[in-house]
């Protein structure tokens, strides 16, 4: 379930990530820390194939709703792929990835946004 969020690209960009079965996903309010960016959305996809898929459909989404891709890395290898639309950042990560670099640490001055998973629990990680 998505929680009210006050951009509607971010919205679909969340609905997007659920609905090719991301886990953990959570996104961190940066607009009171003057970052380059007003959120990050993170989530956790299990395999490479799963994290492209992800990536893939909230590119697709994106592109109907008219916003434009600014960057976008980490697709091939697909251990960390990072979407860049300007009002937002996605990060989709691998389970170990997520671990590793731990953006919800590195970032927790942020308020952070739980979106719950279909079946009612969240596995947010961090």
């Amino acid at each position: 379930m998505i929680p009210e969020l006050p951009s509607p690209l971010l919205s679909a960009a969340t609905q997007a990530a659920l609905d090719k079965k991301a886990a953990a996903i959570a996104i961190l309010d940066l607009r009171e820390l003057g970052t380059f960016t007003g959120y990050f959305l993170i989530c956790t996809g299990w395999s490479r194939p799963q994290v492209q898929a992800i990536a893939d459909e909230i590119n697709r989404r994106m592109d109907a709703l008219g916003a434009r891709l600014a960057h976008r890395e980490g697709y091939d290898a697909a251990e960390w792929v990072l979407l860049d639309y300007g009002e937002f950042v996605v990060h989709i990560f691998s389970e170990k990835a997520r671990l590793y670099y731990d953006l919800e640490r590195l970032w927790r001055s942020a308020r952070k946004i739980e979106v719950a998973e279909p079946g009612g629990e969240n596995a947010a990680t961090g």
